[in-house]
């Protein structure tokens, strides 16, 4: 690490939380003569990539920044260079630096910081909303408000898995959502579609979400954790409104997955290049009754295997059927978690064409690799 690298590590770790690229642009200054540093970041409909700075949003397929964020490497175009800003795999957005280093071990040193930086950006967001707000191009409902913060984020590369989600209308979305954590060598998935409409599917979402988070941080298994959530939503509710959700656990050495299907969106599975849907047992929504009892199902995963699950505003958007999604499944093999989620989003938005979606959409593309 040299000198002028640690100068920017420094600027960036002491910057006020709403000042952190504008320290880093300053530093970076300083320490290798770039004249013009901005951030471009992803926006909620994965559809554009906004500078944080006054400026035009990349909207256009095969940019160089958009280049940079698809294949998460940096991207030399004349003389700028674009670096991924991400963190474990949550891709944040775009390091855009003009006039680029001329040695490669600037360059490297660079594409470093890039990463430091999003580090910084996810800690400075608990004190601003800069970048947050930045990353919208209109406004929130409140329901997608409170439904984008319930998510532990929207995408993660670990040498074991890769995993990715998407919301969609992006601004709008009520009700869907999915949850996910990693701990002990196991990873805890669950997608769900609360019940209703607006701020009354936000609402029963979220309280199906953090009770299975507090069953799931109690160490319960995973029946029981969909068991407690099924109490919460009743004592709430008292059977008038359910969540349906589908729990997943995956053992990352072994590739043994445990689910419980609690009327659950659809699991698909893509298997050396075939795609099927996977039939589960059909056990009651949360919330729906005030004892349930849950069973949960065993599946042998292999390596390289993908699952996709789907909420019903995907599968019941018009003609959206099964095979269609096999065939969308299967050409979207070789891309990228985030990217095959994307493809999804933006064929829906191509089929339906000017037509609004009927509901939610949430889909989630989870890898296995061993």
């Amino acid at each position: 690490m040299s000198t002028r690298s640690v100068s920017v590590r420094r600027a960036l770790t002491d910057a006020p939380a709403d000042r952190v690229v504008e320290a880093m642009r300053d530093a970076m200054r300083a320490a290798y003569a770039i004249e013009d540093t901005d951030l471009l970041l992803v926006d909620y409909r994965l559809a554009a990539l906004l500078p944080l700075s006054e400026g035009a949003a990349v909207t256009r397929p095969g940019d160089p920044a958009w280049r940079c964020f698809d294949h998460q490497s940096g991207v030399l175009a004349d003389t700028v260079l674009y670096l991924p800003v991400t963190v474990r795999g949550e891709r944040i957005g775009v390091l855009r630096c003009r006039p680029a280093p001329a040695s490669e071990e600037d360059q490297a040193e660079l594409t470093e910081l890039a990463t430091v930086l999003g580090h910084e950006l996810q800690s400075a967001t608990v004190g601003t909303d800069r970048y947050t707000m930045a990353a919208r191009t209109q406004r929130l409902t409140l329901a997608a408000e409170m439904q984008w913060e319930l998510l532990p984020g929207r995408c993660r590369d670990e040498p074991s898995f890769r995993l990715a989600g998407q919301l969609e209308p992006s601004y709008e979305v009520h009700g869907d959502s999915f949850d996910w954590a990693e701990r002990d060598g196991r990873l805890s998935l669950a997608v769900l579609n609360g019940m209703g409409a607006g701020m009354t599917a936000t609402l029963l979402t979220s309280l199906a979400t953090y009770a299975l988070r507090n069953a799931r941080r109690a160490g319960l298994s995973l029946a029981d954790q969909a068991a407690l959530a099924d109490q919460a939503v009743f004592a709430q509710h008292t059977g008038d409104r359910h969540v349906e959700a589908l729990l997943l656990e995956l053992d990352l050495a072994e590739g043994l997955l445990t689910v419980v299907d609690a009327g659950s969106p659809r699991l698909m599975l893509l298997r050396d290049g075939e795609a099927q849907t996977h039939q589960l047992e059909a056990q009651f929504p949360l919330g729906m009754f005030e004892s349930s009892e849950y069973h949960a199902e065993k599946l042998q995963l292999r390596r390289g295997d993908r699952l996709l699950v789907l909420s019903d505003g995907v599968t019941g958007a018009a003609s959206y059927g099964e095979v269609p999604l096999s065939r969308f499944l299967r050409r979207v093999g070789p891309m990228a978690p985030l990217e095959a989620v994307r493809s999804l989003i933006g064929d829906l938005r191509t089929h339906l064409g000017d037509a609004d979606l009927d509901d939610d959409a949430v889909a989630v593309v989870l890898d296995w690799t061993g």
